[in-house]
């Protein structure tokens, strides 16, 4: 911390708590969609229909928190669902 205002010594505090506060969000999506792709990559259909709806939720609340960018979040979503139907089209 270089400066020594007050208002740059509050900056950094709730820069601190803001990093902390996203990389927990940001590692608990990462989980989730590693999930749905191990799930798709079982070829499990139900399942995976599961772990899109899991992962949809949790990158949906990722956005509208701003840990993510909506842009991201939507492409993200597509891809994975683009996978899952893919799964249960082959499935049936």
């Amino acid at each position: 911390m270089a400066n020594r205002h007050v208002s740059a010594i509050k900056r950094n505090r709730q820069n601190i708590k803001r990093r902390a506060r996203n990389r927990a969000v940001t590692a608990k999506v990462r989980t989730v969609v590693r999930k749905a792709r191990e799930t798709v990559a079982s070829k499990d259909a139900a399942a995976a229909q599961e772990m899109l709806r899991e992962a949809t939720r949790a990158l949906t609340k990722a956005g509208s928190k701003g840990v993510m960018h909506k842009n991201a979040v939507a492409r993200r979503v597509s891809r994975l669902s683009k996978q899952v139907a893919a799964l249960t089209r082959a499935a049936s």
